[in-house]
């Protein structure tokens, strides 16, 4: 089932083969800065509601549909004339420094305010998570800023075989990862694949709603994924190791196909 995407999406031109190049460029190193409030995040909010949450891996998936949705969004800029989209600058100045995500949660009336703060609602199979515009920390909106980063998680579920052609995000097992670090890790390597692949290929996946599986990888399954990455057929989030893994640490593996 394809996901259902609430942005903006230009499959055709010149305008996604830009936005494409951001993302196959790679992203800047730039210091943080000392005020921690003017530290840069794409933040990502998580709908888990309280009576029928969703399953861990569908609303993983969504979290990094969603991601790369709003990074290959036509409001991200330039459109297909070459004009800067309204949320550029902004987009532009995260991925030049270094790319940071929080993901927070929210249910019932939270979840619908969230809505109108600028940004990407994706929905897979029910789950439904949304990545806004990055900003400064120190800036977020209220609606956004008052939800909580901890506190709730999802088990881990078996969601079947992946369908055929579908790109499949492996998350390191081992390493128990909460829902909310894992969102994160994954709209990372959401990015890092499409901007692995040819524009063409982009595009495909851009027409298909940048559909993708989540899976966990075990010991075994990881130590292949891991080679795979050394034979350059794969890219890896290796995070920073500011909250729950060591710095360094792999924490998803994408084939490249």
């Amino acid at each position: 089932m394809t996901p259902a995407v609430d942005g903006h999406v230009t499959q055709t031109g010149d305008g996604f083969a830009a936005r494409h190049a951001v993302l196959a460029a790679g992203y800047g190193s730039r210091p943080d800065p000392t005020d921690p409030g003017q530290v840069l995040a794409m933040p990502i909010v998580l709908h888990i509601p309280k009576a029928d949450p969703p399953a861990r891996s569908a609303l993983l998936a969504a979290a990094a549909s969603a991601t790369v949705a709003l990074c290959l969004d036509d409001r991200v800029g330039p459109d297909a004339d070459g004009a800067p989209g309204p949320w550029q600058h902004a987009f532009r100045e995260w991925t030049d420094a270094r790319i940071r995500k929080v993901a927070r949660r929210a249910r019932g009336a939270q979840w619908f305010a969230a809505q109108d703060v600028d940004g990407v609602t994706v929905d897979v199979e029910g789950a439904q998570a949304r990545a806004f515009v990055p900003g400064r920390v120190g800036d977020l909106d209220p609606r956004i800023k008052k939800l909580q980063i901890g506190g709730t998680d999802l088990d881990h579920d078996a969601p079947g075989p992946v369908p055929d052609g579908v790109p499949t995000l492996w998350v390191n097992a081992s390493l128990g990862m909460t829902v909310g670090k894992a969102a994160a890790q994954v709209g990372h390597a959401s990015m890092l694949l499409a901007g692995a692949m040819p524009v063409d290929r982009a595009l495909s996946w851009a027409a298909d709603g940048y559909r993708c599986a989540v899976r966990d990888a075990d010991e075994k399954a990881w130590a292949a994924l891991c080679d795979e990455v050394a034979a350059g057929r794969a890219i890896a989030v290796r995070d920073a190791g500011f909250t729950e893994v060591a710095p360094g640490s792999m924490t998803v593996i994408a084939p490249v196909r």
